[in-house]
């Protein structure tokens, strides 16, 4: 399992150095991760993959705003009197990560099945902090466990475009939905 960046955040990040620290890089790299979601989603339909000609051309792309992006945040010479590493712009440890974890945040483009953002997963886990925001806590582990397997199977349906209510008749029943591994 390769590790992916969520990149609908990626996209809030770079809105915000733009429009905050008027970056030009930030717009640049928010158009091309656009650009690439839009292409890959109208490949995903016809084909399983980009062509290779397109991923280079978007690498390409990539590699110049992050060489931009290089040139409008040099390192700071300030040395500072505390030990560690030197304080940076928030536009500079965005652009790092754009360096650092190229991969992770282009995994959409090269394998059509990952998506381009995890909303969907964080969704799933929102209600487990509704309830805890709610009644402050579980009352016992029993509850949590029983709680995240009703969640989770609710979710599951959900995915599957079943009704929840009569997936969960059928599993009182004895009837429970389990879902086909492809």
């Amino acid at each position: 399992c390769n590790h992916s960046i969520c990149n609908a955040h990626l996209l809030r990040e770079l809105t915000g150095i733009s429009e905050n620290d008027e970056q030009l890089w930030s717009k640049d790299m928010g158009d091309l991760l656009i650009n690439i979601k839009s292409s890959v989603d109208k490949v995903r339909e016809i084909s399983r993959n980009l062509k290779q000609q397109k991923i280079k051309e978007f690498e390409d792309c990539y590699n110049r705003i992050v060489h931009t992006g290089l040139e409008e945040n040099p390192p700071l010479q300030i040395q500072s009197k505390k030990r560690g590493r030197n304080k940076q712009t928030t536009a500079k440890n965005l652009l790092d990560r754009f360096i650092g974890y190229k991969n992770d945040i282009l995994r959409f483009m090269h394998d059509l099945k990952v998506p381009f953002e995890n909303n969907l997963a964080e969704r799933d886990v929102r209600m487990v902090k509704v309830q805890q925001k709610i009644s402050g806590t579980f009352r016992s582990v029993q509850g949590a466990l029983i709680f995240c397997r009703l969640r989770s199977y609710i979710s599951t349906v959900k995915k599957n475009h079943l009704s929840v209510m009569d997936a969960i008749q059928d599993a009182i029943a004895g009837k429970p939905f389990v879902p086909t591994i492809v």
